[in-house]
Formats: structure tokens, sequence, C-alpha cells
């Protein structure tokens, strides 16, 4: 079935949060395209209202609103989303994904364009990142004595 990572965005504070969602949540998103609008009430948010602005597919290739259908194409860039800035007058040809949201869509972003009542802030399904200091004393914590150097063996002669 379809899996998706939803990032929202509010442009009001300028957070990102992350929502993933599965199977029978996930249908009501196939088919869509960029740019349509969506009910919060989809992803259990009453009261907002998003609009679709990009997204990925399983591969990382970016979703332009000008590329119609679900695969991927190879098409002239000059500018624009998937095009990094070179020359001026440079074109390339790149492999971006279509405009419609479909099983092999791995990400989709989304922007807040009607606020609801709940913080959006609850949404998010990232887990806080500790400290590197944090995270190595309890590395060191885990490892056992048996991980240490063995005992070094006299040689035979």
């Amino acid at each position: 079935m379809a899996e998706f990572k939803l990032v929202i965005a509010n442009p009001s504070t300028g957070n990102c949060f992350q929502k993933d969602i599965k199977d029978e949540a996930a249908k009501p998103f196939l088919g869509l395209k960029v740019g349509d609008t969506v009910k919060g009430e989809v992803i259990d948010m009453t009261g907002y209202e998003f609009v679709i602005t990009g997204g990925s597919d399983y591969c990382g290739f970016p979703m332009r609103k000008d590329v119609p259908g679900m695969g991927r194409k190879k098409i002239l860039l000059v500018k624009g989303i998937g095009h990094q800035k070179t020359l001026p007058g440079m074109k390339k040809r790149k492999t971006v994904c279509g405009n419609t949201v479909h099983e092999k869509t791995a990400q989709i972003n989304l922007k807040v364009t009607k606020q609801g009542s709940a913080p959006l802030a609850e949404v998010d399904v990232r887990k806080e990142k500790q400290p590197r200091a944090v995270r190595r004393a309890a590395k060191k914590k885990q490892a056992t004595p048996s991980e240490a150097k063995p005992a070094e063996v006299p040689k035979a002669e």
C-alpha cells in the first residue's frame, strides 16, 4: 500500500513538521496534484487546510507542477525545481517526477493555508535530537568489558 512522509510548513511561524501516514490515511492523497487543496480532517487535524506544494518520489526525484502525469520524465530545464544555477543561459536535461501523487511518491510537501484550533507542534513525529556529548556518553555506557581489547597471548617459540 501507499506510505507517505508529510512535511507540513507553517508560513506564519516559519516552522516545518513531519508526519508519517500509511494505508487508509494515505488513500485520499492518491491522484491529487501539486497545487490542490487538502482538508485537515483527512490526516486527523480538524480545522486546518493545506495546499500541496511539491514532493519527491522514492528515489528522490522532485515533483514539478508543470510536468503532467505520475511517472518520471527527462525535461530541459532553464530554472526552477530540480535545476541548480550554473552559468547564465545554461540549460540542462534533468529527470523529474510528474505533478500527480501516486504510490511511489515518498514525500509530500504541504503548506498551511488555514489554521486550526490545536497547535501544529503536536503533529511532529521526529525525535528530539540529543547533543553530541550526550550521545557519546550513552555510547560509552553501553560498552562492556568484553568489547575491550583482548589480553595479549605470549608468542610460542
